[in-house]
């Protein structure tokens, strides 16, 4: 009998030992794998966004910058496990906004199940070819971008700085409308919990989503603001800076209480970050021409040519995606650091 209660602990033993083992290489993929069927990323899900965006033949330009998005999330996602482990986010605030980020990457390349008729179009490497029938899917900024077109305050190169600016403010309503259709989503859910105790859980996280959509309303119309104040009155000669993203961190640096000295060191370090923002559109835009030049080597049929074109390309696409990489973790960074500091301030 004891030989027999033995074998049983040994079988449950070895089950449970290669379930533990299934469980984790599923959830986070060994990166080392060295076979043919190399693994992107160590967290399964992301690697299932990826293969599909392959399998839907993203733009190379998209395709590069879900990659990067990819790569944030997944950071994001190892940071928050660690946390986890060690007992922090008792309360599933960062796990929420994961989901949240995560949502987001999917509507915003159409992989979230929706006719895409609000994708995000980060594919506008020509935007600077400013066209007559441009549009905003958005009677205010068609209206307010047809008055700035003709208004002739605007040298050339302004109005394509404005035009980026326009562009900018488009994918922030777009990421508005994704996060307001997920809390819409969790409220739906919210409705039909039995449990009190779980309900209390998810009228918190339900709370956070919202006051995330009373944050990014506020910030909208921050933007729509400066974009009418500056269709008025064009561009002052003392405009700091001319990428959206900058622009946008640097207007919420002014908002933010903090001091001079702390505003002129941020100064410096936005504009390092503006040098990095262009070095990335450049690369997109090389990797762009690399693939039409790829797809009419192709179509002329010589090999050795094709082959030479085919390793350009996926040098220009591992950089273009390094770079978005880092870049957009800069910008997470800045973005922190601004909000804490001005959060500190205002708290003293």
């Amino acid at each position: 009998r004891m030989k027999m209660q033995l074998i049983i602990l040994i079988s449950l033993f070895v089950i449970g030992a290669i379930a533990g083992k299934y469980s984790k290489e599923i959830n986070e993929q060994k990166a080392s794998d060295k076979n043919d069927n190399q693994v992107e990323f160590r967290i399964a899900k992301l690697n299932q966004v990826w293969e599909k965006a392959i399998r839907m033949q993203l733009a190379p330009v998209r395709l590069s910058e879900l990659h990067s998005d990819l790569k944030i999330q997944e950071k994001d996602e190892l940071q928050w496990k660690k946390l986890k482990a060690e007992g922090l986010d008792e309360d599933g605030e960062r796990e929420a906004k994961l989901r949240r980020n995560f949502n987001i990457i999917l509507a915003k390349y159409g992989m979230d199940g929706k006719k895409d008729t609000r994708a995000l179009d980060s594919n506008r490497l020509k935007d600077h070819d400013v066209k007559d029938g441009d549009t905003f899917d958005d009677p205010r900024l068609d209206k307010l971008w047809n008055k700035a077109k003709t208004s002739g305050k605007f040298s050339d190169e302004e109005l394509q700085t404005l035009q980026r600016e326009f562009h900018h403010h488009k994918d922030k309503i777009n990421e508005y409308n994704i996060v307001m259709d997920t809390v819409s989503r969790t409220e739906e859910i919210h409705k039909n919990v039995i449990s009190p105790l779980e309900g209390d859980m998810k009228e918190h996280v339900v709370h956070k989503k919202h006051a995330d959509l009373k944050q990014r309303m506020r910030d909208l119309n921050q933007g729509f603001e400066r974009l009418r104040k500056i269709t008025h009155e064009g561009y002052s000669a003392d405009s700091e800076f001319k990428e959206p993203r900058v622009i946008e961190l640097w207007e919420m640096a002014k908002r933010s209480n903090l001091t001079e000295v702390e505003l002129d060191s941020l100064k410096e370090e936005l504009r390092h970050f503006e040098t990095k923002v262009e070095k990335h559109q450049h690369y997109q835009e090389q990797l762009e021409l690399s693939h039409q030049k790829l797809r009419h080597v192709e179509a002329l049929g010589d090999e050795e040519h094709i082959m030479r074109n085919k390793e350009k390309y996926n040098a220009l696409a591992e950089k273009a995606r390094e770079m978005g990489y880092k870049m957009k973790k800069h910008l997470q960074d800045l973005t922190n650091k601004i909000s804490q500091n001005g959060l500190q301030h205002n708290e003293l």
